[in-house]
């Protein structure tokens, strides 16, 4: 069969490896339907291995070369023993996240900030940027029958995204900023506006920026061009967001955040940043400001994201810029997506 697998920095290979051979007990065996490029995948492919280990990972022994792909949805194709939540046949989503289940993150529920934690398609034997793939039936769900299988390749980062805004204290009519448009940028603006939020996003890539006017549920500033703590302060009454969420990873932004929340109000760091950045701790203490960071996204928020997706008709499948055929990953994937001039946002892998 086929996979993308990743070597090293600039170095993924489509290549044909050995079908799984054997489907365990508690397992499932898939057909990836479409898998997404992950802000991760690309930071791999620029500078790693970083996540990707290089040597054993402590939970399940994997190690380079690694079968890429963790947002993915897929068909179920065999039944290990003792699987009874899905069926052949099903359409599922994969929760990528694996863990201990003992440790003391796990213990108390917290399983995304396990100790040694792995995932799919970055630590682990399989990934879903192949024709095949097995992994524990306890990281499956079935997909709501309105979902398309591009939404179910989406449901992985609309769940980073919407962890970023609940972690946020959002509620509805609260009016919040949202810092970078990329992927999950625009996916968290549209969960919050779904949850009746007052959504302003600060971006300023012109392709960035259009998807957000197609989707036509926020205010569009462009930082380069717009005064945007007086826009927001004049938006408020003078008093300031009652929540950020910091999408980009970029010190201009997040100082812009401190900026633009109200006192008591919430900034959260969804984005990664690669380097140290520049913050007033003091204005934090006198306006009280809390400062949180997300991880990923709880293991047990698949159904409701979902869900979501299913019932209520989050659009999620409209930050898709492009979908490819898995020959296509380097030239038409990653190299579009590390180039500061790409034209992508948000780039489908096709698994078939």
């Amino acid at each position: 069969m086929k996979a993308a697998i990743f070597y090293g920095a600039k170095d993924i290979r489509v290549e044909n490896v050995a079908e799984p051979q054997m489907v365990g007990p508690g397992e499932v065996r898939l057909k990836p339907f479409w898998c997404g490029i992950c802000g991760t995948d690309v930071h791999e492919y620029a500078m790693g291995p970083i996540v990707i280990p290089s040597k054993p990972h402590k939970l399940n022994g994997s190690i380079l070369p690694q079968i890429l792909g963790h947002e993915f949805s897929a068909e179920v194709l065999e039944l290990g023993k003792g699987v009874t939540n899905v069926k052949v046949g099903d359409r599922v989503s994969v929760m990528p996240l694996l863990s201990c289940g003992v440790c003391y993150f796990c213990s108390r529920g917290d399983n995304h900030l396990c100790t040694s934690m792995a995932c799919i398609g970055l630590s682990c034997e399989w990934g879903g940027i192949a024709e095949q793939a097995v992994v524990p039936a306890a990281n499956v769900f079935k997909l709501h029958d309105s979902m398309s299988d591009v939404a179910g390749a989406l449901v992985e980062p609309t769940a980073v995204a919407a962890y970023g805004v609940d972690r946020g204290n959002v509620r509805p009519g609260d009016t919040i900023l949202i810092t970078g448009a990329g992927p999950i940028g625009a996916l968290a603006a549209i969960y919050a506006e779904n949850l009746g939020a007052r959504v302003f996003v600060s971006e300023l890539n012109p392709n960035r920026k259009r998807l957000i006017d197609d989707l036509g549920i926020a205010t569009l500033l462009d930082p380069t061009k717009d005064d945007v703590i007086g826009v927001l302060k004049d938006a408020t009454g003078g008093i300031g967001v009652d929540a950020v969420i910091e999408c980009s990873g970029n010190e201009r932004a997040l100082q812009t955040s401190v900026k633009a929340v109200r006192s008591g109000g919430f900034i959260v760091q969804t984005g990664l940043h690669t380097r140290p950045a520049s913050i007033e701790p003091m204005e934090f203490s006198e306006r009280e400001i809390t400062y949180t960071g997300t991880w990923c996204y709880p293991v047990t928020d698949w159904p409701r994201i979902i869900e979501l997706i299913g019932r209520r008709g989050l659009p999620v499948e409209k930050v898709v810029s492009s979908q490819i055929a898995m020959d296509d990953i380097v030239a038409k994937g990653f190299e579009e997506l590390v180039s500061p001039t790409g034209n992508e946002t948000k780039v489908l892998v096709r698994g078939f």
